[in-house]
């Protein structure tokens, strides 16, 4: 499957968006972020660190990473900023990927016929 076709289907504003989920979930740290935010409970900086040997400004700045990729948004609760996952484009993400999927999926039941037939 050529990244063409796959594009084909996917508007390139989309496509730079998922590029930018990606990037933001391609760090481990941020990843955990993400996952401990899944539950859908907003979550305080102070709240994230715990258990973690990472400082506030650390957190912080890969929230703020997530934010801008559209994964978590912060809402300001009183004197504390909580944090909460955004699932949208998680699915779109998880939408894209099923397409991409099926796409190979298709492209080798047609090498297999191809081989089979030749073989």
């Amino acid at each position: 499957m050529s990244s063409k076709r796959a594009s084909a289907v996917v508007a390139p504003r989309l496509l730079r968006q998922y590029v930018a989920i990606f990037a933001a979930l391609s760090d481990e740290t941020r990843l955990s972020l993400v996952a401990r935010l899944i539950d859908g409970v907003p979550c305080s900086i102070s709240q994230l660190t715990e258990d973690s040997k990472m400082s506030r400004q650390a957190v912080t700045k890969h929230l703020r990473v997530l934010e801008g990729a559209g994964l978590v948004r912060g809402e300001t609760a009183g004197r504390e900023c909580l944090f909460e996952l955004e699932p949208r484009p998680l699915e779109e993400v998880r939408d894209y990927l099923d397409l991409v999927s099926k796409q190979w999926d298709k492209a080798l039941l047609q090498l297999k016929k191809l081989v089979e037939t030749d073989g």
